[in-house]
């Protein structure tokens, strides 16, 4: 078969570096070029259509222009895409099947990715956008002790919510995270490491340091107590990381690529200096490890530290999953969770390292679990701007139906925002809850 009409590859997908320094990155003739090309192929394939809102936004497009063709289609409307992909990664990892090494090179999030960067660059980035990624700024401020009572409550009230919408966008109906004074490092701060012996595998040192997250330090900093009460119980010294800053992934997402290499120098020599004292690193939410693993990789690809930590950093569940598999895992548990609706997260999906968390909560007796592998469609921020609010919950309705129709004794999701989310497509008053805190329950730590 000639390669001008193979489709797909046996060989794995691989990743080009991003390239956001090559003189033509910013070049938005040639952006407009290669979206017309990457359009045009996705036009003709459709296999997307389900994963999120872009494609339907691209065909639709297609479909009532003049031509029925990409061509047809104005090159202004190309941002209308643009503006709906939130760089799940999916559509590159689970369907397209034109993705490097096919010589057609399709990397559709990387180009969303070029796109956005390209049109932050020339301002089209909204006040709210910055606002919300802004994500130390706001928690910093948000869970001073006094601020958090009046930052909760007017995230939650109806009245509040209304002027929100009304002036910064952001979607009366979209549920809030909510601010804790108590922030992880406050609970954390006269921790000390179990001085128990560090007993390593081929793949894991046997001591692991946390990187909190924006949202582990400032929303649910009961993440990270969970991880550390989790890895202890298993023999394993654990830290809380100081001092560190956002990951970028917000930032990443909204184009902003400079505040990206600005937090990445702040956090990867402190992570690089852990790593070189021995320690494993682990976050509680999978975008932020998903950052540490692929994303800053592909930016800066020939940074030493960067690759060095990479190399370290692991999903709590992959970790737990190495240990079980080393036979460094303690599975007496005292308490069964009964039938769970596992969710997923796409950002743990594109890791690579398959169903860790399901498969270490399987290791609980008398435990059922239902895995759903679709996106919940909230992506930390899409959820909460007005445009989308409403694709958003269109995209988690199906995840929603599962989980009514398993009727679980719980559900959980790596990501916590797309816990929180089900949640409200639920809206019955149940609560997400995180896989790692369903395995304490079970140690009954």
């Amino acid at each position: 078969m000639a390669t001008e009409s193979r489709e797909g590859s046996l060989e794995a997908p691989t990743r080009h570096p991003l390239g956001q320094n090559d003189p033509g990155f910013y070049d938005a003739e040639a952006l407009f070029a290669e979206l017309e090309r990457v359009y045009d192929i996705c036009h003709g394939c459709r296999r997307c259509v389900s994963l999120c809102n872009a494609f339907p936004t691209l065909f639709d497009l297609v479909d009532e222009s003049e031509t029925f063709e990409v061509d047809g289609v104005a090159k202004t409307d190309y941002w209308k895409v643009v503006d709906q992909c939130y760089l799940c990664d999916l559509c590159y990892l689970t369907k397209c099947p034109y993705v490097p090494p096919h010589e057609w090179n399709v990397d559709f999030p990387h180009l969303m990715l070029r796109a956005k960067a390209i049109g932050y660059k020339q301002g089209r980035a909204r006040l709210r956008d910055k606002i919300v990624t802004s994500t130390d700024r706001i928690g910093s401020l948000a869970s001073i002790p006094i601020v958090v009572n009046v930052v909760n409550a007017v995230n939650h009230n109806e009245h509040t919510r209304a002027l929100l919408e009304s002036s910064l966008g952001i979607a009366a109906q979209a549920r809030l995270p909510r601010y804790d004074s108590k922030t992880l490092s406050k609970r954390t701060a006269a921790h000390q490491p179990a001085g128990v012996e560090v007993r390593a595998s081929d793949k894991t040192r046997g001591k692991v340091a946390i990187f909190a997250t924006c949202y582990g330090e400032y929303n649910e900093p009961l993440l990270g107590e969970d991880l550390l009460a989790v890895f202890e119980h298993n023999g394993i010294p654990t830290m809380v990381v100081k001092n560190t800053v956002c990951c970028g992934m917000p930032k990443l997402e909204l184009g902003d690529l400079d505040s990206v290499e600005r937090l990445k120098n702040h956090n990867i020599p402190l992570l690089a200096k852990l790593v070189d004292e021995g320690w494993d690193i682990i976050s509680p939410v999978p975008s932020c490890t998903l950052q540490f693993k692929q994303e800053l990789p592909l930016m800066f690809p020939a940074d030493d530290a960067v690759t060095k930590v990479k190399q370290a950093f692991f999903d709590p569940f992959e970790y737990l999953a190495l240990r079980n598999k080393a036979g460094l895992l303690k599975t007496e548990f005292k308490n069964s969770i009964g039938k769970i609706s596992y969710h997923v997260a796409c950002h743990q999906r594109v890791q690579r390292i398959g169903m860790k968390t399901r498969d270490i909560l399987s290791l609980i007796p008398g435990t059922e679990i239902d895995t759903i592998e679709r996106c919940s469609g909230h992506d930390g921020t899409y959820a909460i701007k007005k445009e989308y609010h409403a694709a958003s919950m269109k995209i988690v309705k199906p995840v929603v139906n599962k989980v009514q129709k398993a009727e679980p004794d719980a559900y959980a999701s790596d990501c916590p925002m797309a816990g929180h989310h089900i949640s409200a497509g639920l809206n019955d008053g149940s609560s997400t809850q995180h896989p790692i805190s369903l395995l304490r329950q079970a140690y009954g730590i």
